[in-house]
This record gives structure tokens, sequence and C-alpha cells, in this order.
């Protein structure tokens, strides 16, 4: 079959031109940025959560927080995990240890015991506001020592070095 001038003309149009070429330079540069943005903002993350109830203590500490159960405890209530377990204006048992406590650890404890063999030695983060009584916070730390959470950490602020050496008057 014979092919009409027009045909023809974008035969030769589209063997001079090729096909469409991809530029490749611009899409990695792109991708570079975007790994080098990923990689600075993924590092150091804090794993306590925020609680505007709370104001922590100030420290020196240069441990960094870990994973773990969280109970925050505050002047109205003990939280654990963010969710309300004992409410502080209603007079507390008498004791060592919180009855209500104890068993929502416990609770949390049977769900990530990964072997009935082996023993769990659950780690927990106890963030306490600064002015609690001090009996609470040992009431606290006691109920879950006897809750299968021997190793208790304390939440803190990083304080601020002074640029002096650390020293004040």
């Amino acid at each position: 079959m014979k092919m009409s001038r027009r045909a023809k003309r974008m035969d030769r149009h589209h063997r001079r031109h090729g096909g469409a070429v991809l530029n490749l330079v611009s899409l990695m540069d792109i991708f570079t940025i975007l790994v080098f943005f990923l990689l600075v903002n993924s590092g150091e993350v804090q794993v306590l959560p925020n609680a505007k109830a709370l104001s922590l203590p100030e420290s020196l500490a240069e441990v960094k927080p870990r994973e773990t159960l969280v109970v925050m405890v505050n002047h109205n209530e003990i939280l654990v995990q963010g969710h309300r377990v004992i409410d502080l204006a209603q007079p507390l048992p008498v004791g060592t240890t919180l009855p209500a406590l104890k068993r929502e650890l416990q609770r949390h404890a049977e769900r990530s015991k990964s072997s009935p063999l082996e023993p769990f030695k659950g780690k927990i983060t106890i963030m306490g506001d600064k002015k609690i009584p001090y009996n609470l916070l040992k009431r606290v730390m006691a109920t879950c020592a006897e809750s299968e959470y021997p190793h208790v950490s304390l939440a803190v602020l990083r304080k601020a070095e002074k640029a002096d050496g650390g020293q004040t008057l």
C-alpha cells in the first residue's frame, strides 16, 4: 500500500527524533534530598507521651528513654498508657500498694509475656508530677515492683547545663 505525503513526513519526523527520553538526573536529586530529610528527622525520637497536666522534674540524666509501659501520676489521677486507673480525689486504700493499679499492671504483664516458661522482667516508666507527695510516688513504685515490673524508671526533663561548667551560685 502506498503512503500519503503526510504519512511519509510523519514517519521521517519520528525516525529523526526517536522515542521519548526520561531525564533521570532531576529525579535522582529529588530522591536524594528526600532520603537525607528522612534520615535527619528519624533519629532521637522521644517515646514518652506528652502530658499537659504534668510538670516533670529536671535532671542532668544522660540516658534516653526506652519504649516501656508508662504510668502517669498527677494530682488528680493515675493513668496507665493513657487510661485512668485511679481517681486521686477518692481516698486511697490503706497499705503499701494500690490494688487497682496492681490489677491493671498485671493485666498488661499477662498480655506482654512471650513465653509461659520464661520469667517476665517488665520495664516501666513513671511520669510523676514534680509536686506529688513522695508517699504516693513510693506506693506507685512498690505496686510496680509487686506487679512483675521490677525495672522502674522515672521520667525527667533534661536540664540545660550552664556554659560556665554547670556551676550555679
